[in-house]
Order: structure tokens, then C-alpha cells, then sequence
């Protein structure tokens, strides 16, 4: 199932063309800082927000959301940590299985205690095989989730990892490499999964450069996810947008 886009009032298929979503993590963000990334999009469009992160410490993810909605017609979508980080104001929530580690928590126990809430909700549902992977510093999501990424070097295992979650009834794999990441995830890995996989690939992490997007895109994302880069440095939408425009 694709991606609503609430902009084109259309479910664009994710395959086909290229997408760029920016993750909002509501602890780095004051509602000036969301505002003034609301009035980029307008001025140069995003395909998706995505709002959430690996541990999310405050209560700014709602009024976050509420901005969101109020302001701008680009999807919000939920990347949650946990079953306490679900919003029903938000459009969508990517249902994440952290199908790289081995803790079942994260692999169907939040599952179990969101999906009374989900069910009765509007929020529409993405599956999503969720791969954290080793780029070179551990990460919140791995320390939070007490799973080892992963190695870097490895494209055979993430290949077989998502083709596993594949033929589980997955819809999306998200490949992460974690906030403030110090390197992307290789082209080499987007490359072995694309080809072993059908299902939509989502990469984040690390990608702080055009370059760095492009050579994801390039090797197979179907959508690139720039965060942290764009909460310290939103200088570089507008200057690394039309470019990526141009590529996708």
C-alpha cells in the first residue's frame, strides 16, 4: 500500500519515483524552530514528515503534530520509539518490527499494546521491517532497543534480512543507520537489498550531504530521510532540494 500524499490529495506509489521525507525529533525541535521548517516545505516541498525518534523525552510531540496539521498539507507520518509515542492527530504511523535484532519486545511486543489503539484509530498503517545498521558509533536506537545493528560491511545479511521480513507480509524496509550516524548506509547494502527485495526501501541516517542522497537514491531508495542534518543546518533544504529533484 503506498504512502498518502495529502498534498496531491493521491496514494502515490513509492516505487516509480523517488521521495524525501524529513524525521522531526519533537525533543530538538521549540515551536520556532517547527515553524520555520513548516515554511521551507511550502517554499520547497517534502514528500512526508515523519515525527518521532529513539527516545522522545518530552511532550512536544503533539503540539509538533498539531503545528504540522495546521500549517501545511504534507503528511505526517509517526515514527515511533514505543506504543506511548502513538498520536492519532498524525496521518499515518510506520508500524516498525526491528527485524535486525533479536529482542521481541520490538519485534512484536509493542505491537501487541498498540494495536487495540490503532485499530480504533484513522491513523493508516505501513508495516515496515525496520534494520538498524552498524555505521560506525552506537546509536540511541540500538542502546534503547539492546539489539547489535547490523556490520556495515555485511550487505549479504541485510539482503537475507529483508527478504526474511519480505515474506513475513512486511510492505516497507526501513534501513537505519541512526541519528547523528557517521557514515550512511553504504551503497553496496541499499544495492544487495534492492535486488533482494521488492518492497519499497526508506534509508536514513547519516546523510548529510547531496551526494550522500543521491548515491542512496541512486543505488535503490525508494525514499531518502534527512533529519538531524536538516534540525542543526535547515540551510541546507533549499540549497540540496532541486538538486535532489533533479535526480529523482
Amino acid at each position: 500500500m503506498p504512502f498518502y500524499n495529502a498534498r496531491t490529495k493521491q496514494q502515490p506509489q513509492i516505487t516509480g519515483r523517488k521521495h524525501f521525507a524529513v524525521l522531526l525529533d519533537p525533543d530538538n525541535l521549540t515551536e520556532a524552530s517547527c515553524l520555520n521548517l513548516i515554511t521551507l516545505s511550502q517554499a520547497h516541498p517534502v514528500d512526508f514528515f515523519f515525527v518521532g525518534g529513539s527516545l522522545v523525552t518530552t511532550q512536544h510531540q503533539a503540539s509538533i503534530i498539531q503545528l504540522l496539521k495546521h500549517h501545511c498539507n504534507t503528511p505526517v507520518i509517526l515514527f515511533p520509539s514505543n506504543s506511548q509515542h502513538i498520536d492519532t492527530k498524525a496521518d499515518g504511523i510506520l508500524l516498525l518490527s526491528l527485524i535486525s535484532g533479536r529482542n521481541p519486545d520490538f519485534l512484536i511486543g509493542q505491537h501487541v499494546v498498540s494495536a487495540p489503539l490503532l485499530k480504533a484509530s484513522k491513523l493508516q498503517i505501513y508495516p515496515t521491517g525496520y534494520m538498524l545498521i552498524d555505521t560506525g558509533k552506537q546509536t540511541t536506537a540500538s542502546y534503547m532497543s539492546g539489539t547489535m545493528p547490523i556490520p556495515y560491511d555485511k550487505p549479504a545479511i541485510a539482503a537475507c534480512t529483508a527478504m526474511a521480513g519480505e515474506m513475513l507480509g512486511l510492505q516497507y524496509i526501513y534501513m537505519d543507520g541512526g541519528s547523528g550516524a557517521q557514515q550512511p548506509v553504504s551503497a553496496e547494502m541499499i544495492a544487495a537489498v534492492r535486488k533482494a527485495v521488492e518492497l519499497p526501501l526508506i534509508i536514513g541516517g547519516g546523510i548529510n550531504t547531496t551526494e550522500k542522497a543521491a548515491t542512496a537514491l541512486d543505488a535503490g531508495a525508494d525514499v531518502v530521510v534527512i533529519g538531524n542534518h536538516i534540525e542543526k543546518t535547515p540551510a541546507f533544504w533549499p540549497r540540496s532540494l532541486p538538486l535532489l529533484l533533479r535526480i529523482t
